[in-house]
């Protein structure tokens, strides 16, 4: 029970960092439901990637990606690469 506190407490102060907090802002209504589903699983919101009309929410887990597209479609298995 402890251990499940202890985690929400980190959850709920990974949510406030200003950096974090100003990326959620510009997720679509879908995206942040997407998104909030995959950070149960470990998964952050690493950054936001904008092309013409669409952005795609970039999330990470140790060396997973997941993208979420403006309609909340996850993809576990992306076909892009990132650079560290």
């Amino acid at each position: 029970m402890q251990a499940l506190q202890e985690r929400e407490v980190l959850l709920e102060r990974r949510h406030y960092s200003p950096e974090q907090t100003a990326l959620w802002d510009k997720l679509s209504l879908a995206q942040k439901f997407a998104a909030s589903s995959l950070t149960q699983f470990g998964y952050d919101l690493a950054f936001i990637r904008n092309s013409q009309s669409q952005s795609t929410a970039i999330l990470l887990c140790d060396n997973n990606v997941a993208t979420i597209s403006d309609d909340g479609e996850i993809n576990t298995s992306p076909d892009i690469i990132i650079r560290h």
